[in-house]
């Protein structure tokens, strides 16, 4: 935790705080091919320009002190009064090509801004936002193409009095990163639409949904299946309905089995109806046939499934209770029929295994040590994380980190979601919706829910090689549409959601769509 010991810096503060951060005073004699101090080791405490950085605008607000991520020292932004300050070091001599800089983040959030960026590099400005993190350190990552053998790092805050950030142990080489995924459920949107639910754009112009989320970036829909729901919705004919509009806008599919006739996850895993007293072996069939059918009529349309979930948020198992955690061998027997029912209908698709509770490290490693031990065979490994639920982002970044490197998987966010307001647009009580649930730093506003996934997606971005994929916003389109609410079997019940959707509650799309085109 920050703790401000520089009261006496930010009264010397040489520049107002309102100065633009536009010019750069010139640097060349500093000018070097490798980056300088990454560590901020070089001074000890209370460097005011640590060794080979500049400072520019509010300088009595940029200074190294004691606390770092690796070694001993960081630097700091800090000061008692508003300010803006640049921390920045320029390279030359750069041989042309792909670099990645790394850098570890603590912010207490506040500020207007607080990123870091490569600039001055031959191309356009990268930025990555620092996550609001006052007690963990995170990772972020920024790419950036060198074409002019030149590139600028670059540290800033244009923040509020008392607002602060840490960063520490920075890192510049050859490089890239990105995310892939940068999708959404939207499994409501069909029964939506069916009891009269409307989209609109920014402006007010009624369109079709996926459209609206396409031309803002969206490249990957996650459709839920179930097998045989009260309401008809969500069934095999309504996902290969819904596909073909998916695929007709060129986005990818990921399709997720809940292997229920309703919600499936931690809490709830019911057997559907139909197979309600089989055998284990039964069960072994039910869910081969059952898989290779749905994707198999998905194939023959010519809407392919990309991604499959073999079940949904499974910490403690499926079709419960032959299939629960409590009896792995027989849980993996139903995973591994699974998983050959998907690559049976094509040997392409990506066969995830999904988890909720992102930032619980043990029970993720508990949970995939025993598949692994089990022999279960899977692709990639998706975790739900909703802040408000899940722990930290740091404990997020932790648990992220860890799955990739330990199993050798790509990883990604397969739900997570942030609300926009707290306030309810029907007479049902939202999940989210008094200011003490929230994650801190995070208000409930579009900045706020446009803040959430943006920095989600950065830690995503940063999983070591290259194995973060991606993140999918969970239910964009659940607006409050009267008989489509929560319950399929009650069609009186209301939606606790409405507030985390990517559609206000005037129908019109949020500014929030822009992280899909987060890096």
């Amino acid at each position: 935790m920050f703790h401000p010991r520089r009261t006496l810096r930010a009264l010397l503060l040489p520049l107002t705080a309102g100065l633009a951060l536009t010019a750069l005073p010139a640097t060349s004699a500093q000018a070097a091919s490798t980056l300088a101090n990454g560590g901020f080791e070089a001074d000890g405490t209370g460097a005011a320009a640590p060794a080979g950085w500049s400072e520019y605008g509010d300088t009595g607000a940029s200074f190294t002190e004691a606390g770092g991520h690796g070694g001993s020292h960081r630097l700091s932004h800090w000061a008692a009064g508003a300010y803006k300050v640049e921390t920045y070091q320029y390279l030359s001599g750069l041989t042309n090509g792909s670099y990645k800089l790394t850098a570890w983040v603590r912010s207490g959030g506040g500020q207007k801004s607080a990123y870091i960026a490569l600039k001055n590099c031959g191309g356009a400005e990268q930025r990555t936002d620092l996550p609001v993190s006052a007690g963990g350190w995170i990772r972020i990552v920024v790419p950036v193409k060198v074409t002019s053998n030149q590139c600028t790092i670059s540290v800033n805050s244009d923040a509020n009095a008392g607002n602060w950030i840490n960063v520490d142990d920075l890192t510049f080489a050859p490089g890239t990163s990105g995310t892939s995924i940068k999708g959404a459920d939207i499994s409501s949107l069909a029964k939506s639409e069916a009891r009269g639910g409307v989209y609109r754009n920014a402006s007010g112009t009624a369109g079709d949904a996926l459209s609206l989320l396409k031309s803002n970036g969206m490249n990957y829909a996650r459709l839920k299946v179930w097998v045989d729901p009260a309401d008809g919705f969500n069934d095999k004919a309504r996902v290969l309905a819904t596909a073909k509009r998916v695929k007709a806008q060129g986005m990818k599919l990921l399709v997720d089995f809940h292997y229920s006739d309703f919600w499936a996850d931690p809490g709830r895993q019911d057997k559907p109806a139909a197979w309600a007293g089989h055998s284990y072996g039964q069960l072994r069939t039910d869910v081969y046939r059952h898989t290779y059918d749905v994707l198999s009529a998905l194939k023959a349309q010519g809407t392919t499934a990309d991604m499959v979930q073999v079940g949904n948020e499974i910490n403690g198992g499926m079709l419960w209770n032959e299939g629960s955690t409590a009896n792995w061998t027989q849980l993996a027997g139903l995973l591994d029929s699974g998983y050959d029912a998907v690559k049976a209908v094509d040997s392409a698709t990506t066969v995830a295994l999904h988890l909720a509770e992102g930032g619980d490290l043990e029970g993720t490693r508990w949970w995939f040590d025993s598949a692994r031990s089990h022999g279960v065979r899977f692709d990639a490994i998706g975790l739900s994380y909703y802040g408000y639920w899940h722990g930290t982002l740091a404990d997020f970044q932790t648990t992220l980190d860890d799955a990739a490197t330990r199993y050798g998987k790509p990883v990604f966010v397969a739900e997570t979601a942030y609300p926009f307001r707290l306030d309810s647009d029907d007479a049902h009580e939202n999940i989210i919706d008094t200011a003490d649930e929230l994650v801190p730093g995070y208000p409930a506003s579009v900045a706020g829910q446009t803040r959430w996934m943006n920095d989600v997606a950065s830690i995503v971005e940063a999983v070591p090689n290259g194995r973060g994929l991606g993140v999918f916003h969970w239910e964009a389109t659940w607006t409050a549409v009267s008989g489509n609410g929560w319950d399929p079997t009650d069609p009186s019940s209301g939606n606790a959601w409405e507030n985390q959707a990517l559609f206000g509650y005037d129908d019109r799309a949020l500014t929030s769509m822009s992280w899909f085109r987060h890096r």
